[in-house]
């Protein structure tokens, strides 16, 4: 029998956690009830909050007495950071089911990011509706809008936690009816990072690599692309990393809105597996609207991608800062790597008679990166193409499964 975790403050929102244990229950699965409140349930739980507050080495009963709600939920959250995944390991769990406000949201999503993807996870949320990053992360945690406030049992609520369940048990229930795709063969996987302006550079490298036995994860450089994509590197799900859409530093060193933080481009380092890289769309800074763009890049050269997207030409300043932050991190490598840096263009519309074509910019990317790296397992190469021709990409792709050959002998 399946079982599904529902975790929450059976103190406060009792009524609504036992409304989704009884349909769980007629459903056919098992729920393991988890209380992540601070004071009594309304109901016996299986998982108490004192085991949760213990997993973190907090006593409940302190925490309690201590009325500062903001301690509490820190406490209990990292218990159940802890405490989840080691139930998941044990068997005793295989979905994660929560409903809650700010608070309650804020507390347990974080135990669900540490579940593997593909571990159900769904939290009813009053704030779904709104910008959910910092819940989901770069986790697969399905984030449902409540509609009403989670105080009580009413029409609209009802039918929200019963679709919240209905959702988790179909997809427990599917993998059981689905045909066994354990026998199917897995191929080595490879992560790539594209961004709309690569695309032909990226999708002709993963048919070459594809047609090879390898099969390819495309993630788009938004943000959280660039986030997900490292933090997958790190779990250990590709054999190596074809990196050559790095235009998040861009966003990241001129404030744009598309930035990964300051820890893109180290993953792949950090863990030793073959990659290939380059500077795709470093040419572009990434913001809304026009009326949106910071008021100091007034007179900057701009294209307007779409109506929601306007792209700032990076200058000779930014594309340096740039080029700094990749030899950083590249320089730090202890396997071997490639560096390609094609000459013709570094996107779609960094190209001869395109409205971001910069060679003088392109030649201080590139020259500030080459005097960056002086460590013997980076190899440099800068190539007399376009990052979009099909030569440059198959290229790319055949590095790559060089690299990967050297390093699996």
């Amino acid at each position: 029998m399946k079982t599904i975790a529902i975790a929450g403050t059976f103190d406060t929102k009792g009524e609504e956690f036992l409304y989704a244990k009884h349909l769980v229950e007629t459903l056919g699965l098992h729920p393991l009830m988890i209380h992540t409140g601070v004071f009594a349930p309304l109901f016996a739980p299986d998982i108490t909050n004192a085991q949760v507050a213990s997993a973190a080495g907090g006593d409940i009963k302190e925490i309690a007495a201590q009325k500062d709600r903001a301690k509490a939920t820190a406490i209990l959250s990292k218990g159940m950071q802890i405490l989840i995944p080691r139930l998941y390991r044990d068997g005793k769990l295989d979905a994660i089911l929560s409903f809650g406000g700010s608070g309650g949201t804020s507390l347990v999503t974080p135990a669900m990011r540490a579940l593997p993807i593909g571990v159900p996870k769904l939290m009813v949320s009053t704030m779904a509706s709104g910008n959910v990053e910092q819940y989901v992360g770069t986790s697969d945690i399905i984030m449902m809008p409540s509609i009403v406030d989670i105080a009580g049992l009413n029409k609209i609520s009802r039918t929200i936690f019963r679709n919240a369940v209905f959702a988790l048990v179909g997809m427990l229930k599917g993998n059981e009816v689905m045909p066994d795709t354990s026998k199917e063969e897995h191929r080595p996987l490879i992560a790539a990072s594209m961004f709309g302006v690569t695309t032909p550079c990226i999708m002709s490298a993963k048919e070459y690599l594809e047609q090879r036995g390898y099969e390819v994860i495309i993630f788009h450089m938004t943000g959280t692309g660039g986030r997900t994509m490292e933090d997958l590197i790190r779990q250990g799900f590709f054999a190596g990393v074809l990196d050559l859409t790095t235009t998040e530093w861009c966003d990241e060193v001129a404030g744009g809105v598309l930035s990964a933080g300051p820890h893109r481009c180290e993953a792949a380092v950090q863990c030793g597996i073959p990659q290939v890289v380059s500077v795709g769309a470093c040419d572009m800074v990434n913001f809304g609207p026009p009326d949106t763009v910071p008021k100091k890049y007034a007179g900057r050269q701009f294209y307007p991608h779409n109506p929601m997207v306007t792209l700032m030409r990076t200058s000779e300043i930014e594309c340096r800062e740039i080029a700094r932050n990749l030899a950083k991190r590249w320089n730090r490598a202890s396997t071997d790597m490639t560096v390609l840096l094609p000459k013709r263009g570094i996107s779609m519309i960094d190209a001869k008679g395109k409205p971001f074509d910069g060679p003088f910019e392109r030649r201080v990317l590139f020259d500030t990166i080459e005097a960056g790296i002086d460590n013997p397992h980076v190899t440099i190469h800068e190539v007399d193409l376009h990052i979009n021709d099909t030569e440059f990409a198959q290229m790319a792709a055949k590095e790559l499964i060089n690299k990967l050959e050297e390093h699996r002998s």
